[in-house]
């Protein structure tokens, strides 16, 4: 190892951020499913959620991939609620969502995956 290069260790701060953000929506589902204003399926999206949070906390391929999704699908979920029924708060959602697609698609995230 010569002195330009970096011994990497955890995660980027902004893919902590990401796993939190992740962690929160699994959350949000399940606090949905419980207080039975989503269907039982909600589950599997919460499921989803946490799994992706986990693997991109462990700085995996995998992990970087369901988050990168989850991301997307989000923010086209929130879009799609913003037009078709007028959710302005959701607002919010659409751009976290999409500055954190737009983050873990940059190069130095990418080079932290094994």
């Amino acid at each position: 190892m010569t002195t330009n290069q970096k011994q990497i260790k955890g995660p980027l701060p902004g893919m902590a951020a990401v796993a939190l953000w992740m962690f929160i929506l699994c959350g949000i589902g399940l606090y949905g499913v419980i207080a039975h204003q989503l269907p039982r399926v909600a589950i599997l999206l919460c499921v989803f959620f946490a799994a992706a949070s986990s693997g991109l906390l462990r700085q995996r391929r995998w992990g970087w991939a369901l988050s990168l999704a989850a991301a997307f699908l989000s923010m086209c979920y929130g879009v799609y609620m913003l037009f078709r029924f007028h959710q302005t708060p959701l607002i919010v959602m659409i751009a976290v969502n999409l500055i954190f697609f737009l983050y873990l698609v940059r190069p130095q995230v990418i080079e932290r995956l094994r």
